[in-house]
């Protein structure tokens, strides 16, 4: 059922990976210009896959297994941007001692979907636990 509360999580999922990485910078370089990931085109692959697969999941909501299946794959593409991030901001070339880039908020959004995703798998296998112990008791 697309009521289920495994569609929140996701669908904050959607908000967290589709609609704020456009608002939110990932980092400030050092000449004052704020980064966002649609300025590296590998970052916006890897965004559009991750957005992609949540969607596909929240229309998949009868398919509990491929749901739950396609989950864990967000969450491994989440933990490759998050790393990816992270690489990055600590990798900044010409960093001196009176200019810093600062890191922005946006690079640890990939951390939310991860929890909220999570979350979502959390639901969805308590609802095949539920399906499961009905079957049992016809």
């Amino acid at each position: 059922m697309i009521q289920r509360i495994q569609t929140v999580y996701l669908l904050l999922t959607f908000v967290v990976t589709g609609v704020l990485m456009f608002f939110i910078p990932l980092w400030t370089l050092n000449t004052g210009k704020a980064f966002y990931f649609m300025q590296d085109q590998f970052y916006t692959i890897l965004l559009g896959l991750s957005t992609m697969l949540t969607i596909v999941s929240i229309i998949s909501f009868k398919k509990r297994q491929n749901q739950f299946v396609m989950n864990r794959l967000n969450i491994i593409l989440n933990l490759i941007l998050l790393g990816l991030f992270v690489y990055r901001s600590l990798n900044v070339s010409g960093e001196t001692v009176n200019a810093v880039s600062e890191k922005g908020i946006g690079m640890f959004l990939p951390i939310v979907a991860i929890v909220l995703l999570v979350l979502a798998n959390k639901a969805i296998k308590k609802d095949e636990d539920l399906v499961k112990s009905v079957d049992r008791l016809r």
